[in-house]
């Protein structure tokens, strides 16, 4: 069975600065119907306006996922670590028993636009940490890359939950595919573009929820980004 979260359904902030879509409950917006699917708890979808962003705050026991669409996103926290996150970087930053940040847009001049994405982890009271990986476009593109698994694997950043998630750029006519062994489920959001999400139609900023299938197909009709998560 698949289920499309619709672009224009899901939860909406405006704060001058920033406009921010959320997919899931977060925040002042409240759907008792979209608290999360299986591990997955958050996808925000964030645009910064030059040089503003978020102040220093705190998160604990999340796995937090950034993953820049445009621009460039800064960020400094209470472990030490300070870097930009670029377009075909990935963050990973696990909040464990506590952690402080700040993330600011890093540009003065460009917008920034940006996904932040939260896994529930498997345990409590981990150690916090901080993973950055880089992928080009040439691994990307007309497939699923896997970028963060559970695996302790240097070519993905690995995460305190059985969930695995995969970035695809496919170009215009392309077609991916994806096995879902018995009692695993999948989210396909798309970043950009146009496809069919095992026939259904599906377009830039609309999710959809795949349960009892052992098979999904994706097709792209127009150039389409989309990140995919395979979750217990």
């Amino acid at each position: 069975m698949i289920t499309i979260r619709k672009s224009d359904e899901r939860g909406r902030a405006w704060h001058g600065w920033l406009e921010s879509r959320h997919t899931f409950s977060f925040a002042s917006y409240h759907d008792p119907m979209h608290m999360g699917f299986r591990s997955l708890r958050v996808i925000n979808e964030d645009k910064v306006e030059a040089g503003k962003g978020f102040a220093a705050h705190s998160h604990r026991d999340m796995e937090i996922i950034s993953y820049v669409v445009e621009g460039s996103l800064e960020h400094r926290d209470s472990m030490g670590n300070g870097s930009v996150v670029r377009r075909g970087d990935v963050q990973l930053m696990r909040a464990g028993i506590g952690v402080t940040h700040s993330e600011y847009n890093h540009s003065r001049e460009s917008p920034l636009h940006f996904l932040q994405i939260w896994i529930v982890p498997d345990q409590t009271g981990l150690a916090p940490a901080y993973e950055q990986l880089h992928f080009t476009p040439d691994e990307l593109t007309n497939t699923l890359r896997c970028v963060v698994s559970p695996q302790a694997d240097p070519a993905s950043l690995r995460i305190h939950q059985d969930a695995s998630m995969f970035v695809g750029l496919l170009d215009a006519g392309s077609e991916v595919g994806r096995e879902l062994v018995p009692g695993r489920h999948a989210w396909i959001q798309i970043v950009s573009g146009k496809a069919r999400v095992g026939g259904a139609a599906v377009e830039a900023g609309d999710g959809a929820a795949v349960r009892d299938e052992s098979h999904i197909n994706i097709e792209a009709e127009a150039a389409t980004e989309l990140l995919f998560f395979d979750l217990a």
